[in-house]
């Protein structure tokens, strides 16, 4: 209990403090660069502060002056900060479209080109999905979980099309991921954070057009996230 309210804690005097003087820097110069990566020292600082640590694995197989759609296996609110928080390149992600009502915060958030979502109406997932295919489009990658929702066991739990018809539209190569052990510090329901490593396993980059179908695709992201799994969570 006591890491898990020192890290919101840090979160929101880190966060409070960078976006007085940020904000206004970003909103004047129109520039995002400093808002983003100051994010994701924050991030970085508050779960290394509370003692989670993070390994990353194949990194250096990826080109990352080019934009990839990051597919991540998902069973912790940890996994967004420990995979976009150490990723040595800019992406974007999938925000609850309810967070772009805040005034400064849905500004900032549409500089910074992340895409509003509403899972609950299909038109509208459609319409997201689109726009993070443009967020590509514009050289940013993005990171997705494809799962939709944390899997209770570790387990993979069936994968949404959405991620994959945005594959197939831009032909950005998507690298799946699988993120061990962020299940053991802080389990789906739990608030008590426990300390511990986290790997993180990048995969060898997937072209959308080398499979004749998309279910071939997503059966091959699939595959490359399960094979990392420890053996009781592969299918």
């Amino acid at each position: 209990m006591f890491r898990s309210l020192t890290l919101l804690a840090f979160w929101a005097i880190a966060t409070s403090l960078a976006a007085l003087v940020l904000f206004p820097y970003t909103f004047i110069t129109g520039r995002v660069d400093p808002l983003y990566w100051t994010a994701m020292k924050i991030a970085r600082g508050g779960l290394k502060l509370v003692g989670v640590r993070v390994q990353q694995l194949g990194l250096e197989n990826l080109d990352l002056t080019r934009p990839y759609i990051y597919m991540c296996n998902h069973v912790s609110n940890l996994d967004p900060p420990v995979v976009i928080g150490w990723l040595p390149q800019r992406t974007s992600v999938m925000a609850k479209r309810e967070l772009f009502r805040i005034p400064i915060l849905g500004r900032a958030m549409r500089m910074a080109s992340v895409v509003p979502i509403d899972r609950r109406n299909k038109d509208a997932a459609i319409t997201s999905v689109r726009a993070a295919a443009d967020v590509l489009r514009s050289s940013l990658s993005m990171v997705v979980f494809p799962e939709g929702t944390r899997s209770p066991d570790g387990h993979l739990l069936p994968f949404k099309k959405g991620p994959f018809y945005m594959a197939s539209e831009t032909g950005a190569p998507i690298v799946p991921v699988t993120v061990l052990n962020t299940d053991k510090m802080l389990p789906k329901g739990a608030f008590r954070l426990r300390s511990g490593r986290s790997t993180v396993v990048f995969h060898a980059p997937l072209m959308p057009s080398s499979f004749a179908t998309r279910e071939a695709l997503i059966e091959a992201v699939r595959a490359s996230i399960s094979s990392s799994l420890p053996i009781e969570g592969r299918h």
